[in-house]
């Protein structure tokens, strides 16, 4: 139970589309998990961006937060805080912090991406000593959070229907592929936006976190907004929803 954050974040190369990307904006959601044939609000996930200057860049600072309510800290807390530092319109990471805090589970990673396209890691998980590796990547592999604007922003209205744009993400200093599948569009209505034209996409991935076929979805909006208004996901131990309800800034 208290890996769903990572389900939580997966889901939501036309790097043209990058620059729609808007510092001071915040996406609230909804997370919701199957309990005794009930589909119940557990927790809150949370999306935001910011632009951050050093003396020689400027970053976007990209991060999502993943908190249950306390009413369920018993059965599986969660409060992890993943963050990207990347670049304002090709979403290049440089930096990569996660922050993972469970009932009985801490980890602490941070990646520093070098030009070179290698990671220098650091890392701490509960009790054991800190941890510090290097490790190569391809050119364009990318961390989580920066993968989930990478999805959202891309142009998949030149992807016919059942075609699949294909990623690769870094977690735990491992390169997993993903793929995400364009099943078409719908229509959906939500309390936040309205009713809105969706791209319907299927997620997948080389990971046994991840169970059926297309039965983990993202609806993105069609609009300049790019929007995820709700994200559907099954996992060996259920299943669960994200619904977009709250938003500022877009």
């Amino acid at each position: 139970m208290k890996r769903l954050v990572l389900i939580f974040l997966f889901p939501v190369l036309c790097f043209s589309a990058f620059s729609q990307v808007k510092p001071n904006e915040k996406l609230v959601f909804a997370a919701s998990y199957e309990i005794s044939g009930l589909m119940t609000n557990i927790a809150q996930v949370t999306l935001q961006t910011e632009n951050v200057s050093t003396s020689k860049s400027t970053f976007l600072h990209l991060s999502a937060e993943a908190a249950t309510f306390s009413k369920w800290d018993s059965y599986f807390k969660i409060h992890d805080l993943y963050e990207s530092y990347v670049h304002p319109t090709t979403l290049k990471p440089s930096l990569y912090k996660r922050n993972v805090t469970g009932c009985s589970y801490t980890k602490t990673e941070k990646y520093l991406y070098n030009s070179n396209s290698t990671i220098n890691s650091v890392s701490k998980r509960m009790n054991r000593p800190e941890k510090k590796s290097t490790f190569k990547i391809g050119a364009s592999t990318v961390d989580i959070v920066a993968l989930l604007y990478k999805v959202r922003y891309y142009d998949f209205s030149k992807v016919p229907a059942g075609k699949a744009v294909s990623f690769i993400l870094v977690f735990d200093e491992k390169e997993i592929p993903v793929w995400v599948k364009v099943l078409g569009k719908e229509t959906i209505n939500n309390k936040v936006a309205g009713k809105k034209e969706c791209y319907k996409l299927s997620i997948g991935a080389k990971t046994n976190k991840l169970k059926g076929t297309d039965k983990n979805l993202i609806w993105i909006t069609t609009d300049a907004k790019r929007l995820p208004l709700m994200i559907k996901f099954s996992i060996p131990v259920g299943v669960g929803q994200l619904i977009l309800s709250g938003a500022s800034g877009i």
